[in-house]
């Protein structure tokens, strides 16, 4: 993109239009949410509202909304948009847990998410900036067993290296528990942790964090594994379908 293009993407106009849109998140086979909520600005690159889920940069979230003819890229005719948004930001104000308390920002994306997606919904995605006109298009984020794996230009989340309770749960295709084990992690974030475990897991498994302390409950997924210097093993795991609860830490 030139700087030109780049000055021109700056001054997208967004509108006010207290639309109702409905918000579908996929996290793995078994694990999805919607929410049915109103824009609170919309562009044809982009869109705001408030969500009671907490979402992380760099999900994919399908939106189905009757966006006005003017500002859509296909489907003119259809009296609802059907279309694909790359979380850029979620921001959480003060409330309750009953109320649209998260204000989430995404970049659309297209009519379709990448292929990597349909096999692997907790990937984490990013935008690459096109040279060929386009305004941007969808990459997967790097990812790392030490970090979270946000898109390329977020910052990484602080890892605190305390020990906190929790009771991790493998959860198999269907949903259900098949193992559990008390445990505490090596170190932790909003968006991962380390954890002592000698539970039987592959990398790409999911499995249920709980802590009683934080009153919580967190679909992961297994990125890592590996052994310290003490013989110990660990499973390096990513929060996938929200932050872990640290504001008493941070």
């Amino acid at each position: 993109m030139n700087p030109e293009s780049k000055k021109d993407s700056r001054r997208i106009s967004r509108f006010s239009l207290a639309l109702p849109v409905r918000v579908d998140a996929r996290v793995s086979e078994t694990v999805n949410w919607s929410e049915i909520t109103r824009l609170t600005d919309v562009s044809a690159f982009g869109a705001a509202f408030n969500l009671h889920h907490q979402v992380k940069c760099g999900r994919l979230l399908q939106m189905t909304m009757p966006l006005p003819r003017q500002m859509r890229c296909y489907d003119y005719a259809e009296p609802q948009y059907k279309i694909w948004g790359l979380v850029r930001s979620c921001v959480t104000k003060d409330g309750s847990a009953t109320e649209e308390n998260h204000s989430v920002g995404v970049a659309f994306v297209g009519k379709r998410p990448p292929s990597s997606y349909l096999s692997d919904p907790a990937k984490i995605f990013a935008l690459s900036h096109c040279e060929n006109g386009s305004l941007w298009s969808v990459v997967e984020a790097p990812t790392a067993p030490d970090k979270d794996a946000p898109p390329i230009d977020l910052r990484r989340h602080t890892r605190f290296s305390i020990p906190t309770n929790i009771v991790i749960e493998k959860i198999d295709i269907d949903g259900n528990v098949t193992a559990s084990e008390p445990t505490v992690t090596e170190n932790i974030s909003v968006s991962g942790a380390a954890v002592f475990s000698t539970m039987e897991m592959e990398i790409g498994e999911f499995v249920r964090v709980n802590s009683e302390q934080y009153d919580v409950s967190i679909i992961s997924i297994v990125r890592a594994k590996r052994f310290g210097q003490d013989g110990i093993p660990r499973l390096h795991i990513e929060f996938v379908d929200r932050f872990f609860p640290l504001e008493g830490i941070e």
